[in-house]
């Protein structure tokens, strides 16, 4: 069974920063991760994907750490990567983003990755 890979959106290098939590939280429950960032190589030892258009085929998962208003320029990028779901962190909630996913059939969550991941409802 090919493992599922969780996308992670505004990754950061920061460890205080909970997308950079969230990135180590995956690895350390066994997620294959990959971190989206436009500037850095590598984030915690993983390599970066600089846009979801250069994700591989088949994530499962996008989780974002990034504003409404960064992620709403984003929209044609999410569905054309088509995910099976989209995690909203808390701050990342967009109505535009949501109304064009669903309407892509993909999967939204607005949820915290961190309380799903240490719930065991990820």
């Amino acid at each position: 069974m090919q493992s599922k890979i969780t996308a992670v959106l505004g990754a950061s290098v920061k460890p205080e920063r909970y997308s950079n939590k969230a990135l180590r939280m995956l690895k350390q429950y066994g997620h294959q991760v990959i971190p989206v960032h436009p500037a850095q190589a590598e984030i915690e030892g993983v390599a970066t994907a600089r846009t979801l258009t250069e994700l591989p085929h088949g994530i499962d998962t996008i989780t974002v750490y990034v504003s409404p208003e960064t992620s709403e320029k984003m929209v044609a990028d999410f569905v054309a990567t088509a995910p099976r779901r989209v995690i909203l962190n808390p701050g990342a909630e967009s109505p535009l983003l949501e109304a064009a996913l669903h309407q892509a059939g993909i999967q939204v969550e607005r949820a915290c990755t961190l309380v799903l991941l240490q719930t065991g409802q990820y």
